[in-house]
């Protein structure tokens, strides 16, 4: 069982060996999802730059990527030309960290110590994997209720254990901060 604390040492985050390869595969698996920034090349690529960056057509992308102004397509395209190769890389980046830090997980487990950089970078891959998880099942306020009545065998059930126990390590992380 995963357990998350403040020591002299740093942030704690003991996980067994099935939390650890849960993680692993869910940093992996929200690397692939973000691939590439759009239209990585160029003069304005280098930069940061893209030259024709565009609202996601995938939900997920969608969400960890929304759109700055609502009312405002033309607005909302030059902010997100400017901003979607720098945030796209900052998500990548906190998913190096997270599997950096349990590169020494095994079969029993891992204890990985945390320093404050590290620890943002683990809450912001965890969000970004639980607002992937939650746009891909549709988690709305009263979704404990409609997992309580679904049959144990739906496929889902999984994910939406997933998602709730990111939701406590997540928690319990911020808790270890603050």
């Amino acid at each position: 069982m995963s357990t998350v604390k403040r020591t002299r040492r740093g942030i704690v985050v003991r996980l067994s060996g099935e939390e650890a390869s849960l993680v692993k595969a869910l940093m992996e698996q929200l690397q692939e999802l973000l691939g590439d920034p759009p239209d990585a090349t160029g003069d304005l690529a280098a930069i940061g730059i893209a030259e024709n960056a565009v609202t996601p057509e995938d939900p997920v992308l969608a969400r960890l990527f929304p759109d700055a102004y609502r009312e405002d397509g033309a607005a909302a395209g030059e902010f997100r030309r400017y901003t979607e190769m720098g945030l796209r890389e900052g998500k990548r980046e906190a998913a190096d960290v997270v599997l950096d830090t349990l590169k020494g997980a095994s079969d029993t487990g891992v204890e990985t110590v945390l320093d404050q950089a590290q620890a943002q970078a683990w809450l912001k891959a965890l969000n970004d994997v639980r607002l992937a998880l939650g746009t891909r099942l549709d988690i709305g306020e009263d979704w404990y209720d409609e997992v309580g009545e679904l049959d144990p065998g739906d496929p889902r059930m999984p994910m939406y254990a997933a998602y709730d126990w990111l939701t406590m390590v997540q928690e319990s992380l911020v808790r270890a901060l603050w």
